[in-house]
């Protein structure tokens, strides 16, 4: 059984730092994309980061420059480094993973999803 598991969220102020962690298990996800995604309240979820099976990644323009995902292949495990943080990024974040090897921005090409941890950042 697959199993992703994000923590590292809490309430931070603006201009403030995250690290949030993707613990994989049931599977060995070095060879296959994953991703990052938010939801705002009231707001669909949204794309923020992917990672492929290179190590390439792909962000989106919100939080380019800003946010930097990697992962440890030795610890199965995918980070989400947000540095000047600013209270749009609230939301709840979700890590997934993909079947295939390609990163992605869409949501249907993942196939296993984290539980969220939520991200507040007051102003």
């Amino acid at each position: 059984q697959v199993q992703l598991v994000e923590s590292g969220g809490g309430l931070v102020q603006a201009g403030g730092s995250l690290r949030l962690s993707c613990a994989a298990s049931g599977r060995t996800f070095s060879s296959y994309g994953m991703g990052w995604f938010r939801q705002a309240p009231g707001k669909e979820r949204e794309f923020v980061a992917t990672i492929d099976w290179t190590d390439s990644t792909y962000y989106s323009d919100s939080v380019k420059g800003r946010f930097t995902i990697w992962r440890d292949n030795a610890k199965n495990t995918m980070y989400l480094r947000m540095n000047s943080l600013k209270p749009e990024d609230t939301a709840t974040y979700y890590c997934a993973g993909s079947r295939g090897s390609s990163g992605s921005v869409l949501q249907n090409s993942y196939s296993y999803w984290g539980q969220g941890t939520q991200v507040t950042v007051s102003s």
